[in-house]
């Protein structure tokens, strides 16, 4: 099975609200939101009985850079109460529904809703948010137009120095100093 990848790219979402998410009236939800990525996107907290009724609002916008690699985009609602944090519903979508080959993907705000699975993966609400495609804008710092209308093209150095050409049939052994010291003692 053959799967395509993806440039790494940046995707504006806003976390509109959800509902009909079973959760204790005094419990604080906030939803977190990541792409396959350690790093990620949490709204504030708001409490269900402030709220009032079944809709959840949170109305927030994010950056979220999405790295190559990553296949999927998790929208994890969670809930804070006295004893820590416990999840109540996660949605993962495929990122191909984001930044697929269409054109319309990358031209429009999308509005999207899509249901939570809890922990046993029953239905546990929607969550509602809205996606767009953030087009990357010209780095500053490559094109620079002097003052008498010619363009520079400045290139990216690397600063640093080469160590040597790699070659597998070279090994470099490491003792931690602390191995040899009590080795001597």
């Amino acid at each position: 099975m053959e799967t395509k990848s993806h440039n790494a790219c940046t995707l504006e979402i806003t976390v509109i609200s959800g509902e009909n998410i079973r959760v204790d009236q005094s419990s604080k939800v906030y939803v977190v939101v990541r792409a396959e990525s350690l790093s990620c996107c949490t709204t504030k907290m708001v409490n269900k009985e402030e709220e009032g009724g079944d809709v959840l609002a949170w109305n927030e916008k994010f950056m979220l850079r999405v790295p190559s690699h990553a296949k999927s985009i998790t929208f994890e609602v969670q809930c804070q109460k006295y004893k820590g944090v416990r999840p109540i519903g996660v949605a993962r979508i495929a990122l191909s529904d984001f930044v697929g080959g269409n054109i319309h993907n990358h031209t429009c705000l999308q509005m999207l809703s899509y249901g939570l699975r809890d922990s046993d993966g029953r239905r546990n609400g929607v969550i509602h948010f809205s996606v767009k495609v953030v087009t990357p804008t010209p780095n500053l710092d490559e094109t620079m137009v002097t003052s008498n209308g010619l363009q520079l093209q400045l290139q990216n150095q690397v600063m640093g120095f080469r160590v040597g050409q790699k070659n597998p049939s070279h090994v470099v052994i490491g003792i931690p100093v602390w191995w040899s010291y009590n080795k001597l003692v």
